[in-house]
């Protein structure tokens, strides 16, 4: 569902815009994506996160769940931006990437399921059935969307 942020959904304004679904956990969680911002080719923007006006995601840029970018940010080719303040980083840095975003908690953030103990004997990815239930669930939700007719002067 694509709406202006501050506009109830299915509002025929224009302006910025905010992605929204439900998840099969029954939140609703989506990202924003305000007036003048550019998504090149293969950015990817996760749930929870929010551009300011004028932010830049280059071709294979990452912003990270529930990470903020101050307006005007630039996100480099396959850079990763995570957290809020943002730390912008090449990929090549995980060391640095991966305190900020462990803190973000995606399964619980996205998920609803419990983040799991990296200390923790056991088997790595134990959560992706339930995890695949759940998607499987979400896309389900989809079956019937359409797309939406282009904006024009009569509903922008």
């Amino acid at each position: 569902m694509l709406s202006r942020a501050s506009e109830p959904a299915g509002s025929n304004r224009r302006t910025s815009r905010t992605l929204r679904g439900a998840t099969s956990a029954g939140r609703k969680r989506g990202l924003l994506v305000t007036d003048d911002c550019f998504l090149a080719t293969g950015a990817t923007v996760f749930n929870g996160a929010r551009l300011g006006r004028g932010c830049q995601v280059r071709i294979n840029g990452l912003v990270h769940l529930r990470t903020v970018l101050p307006p005007g940010t630039l996100v480099p080719i396959g850079w990763i931006a995570v957290g809020d303040p943002p730390l912008i980083a090449p990929p090549e840095r995980h060391e640095d990437i991966w305190p900020v975003q462990r803190n973000l908690d995606f399964p619980g953030y996205v998920w609803g399921l419990p983040q799991p103990d990296p200390d923790a004997e056991g088997v790595p990815g134990a959560q992706m059935p339930e995890i695949t239930r759940r998607f499987g669930r979400l896309l389900a939700q989809h079956h019937t969307d359409h797309v939406l007719d282009e904006p024009t002067a009569t509903n922008s």
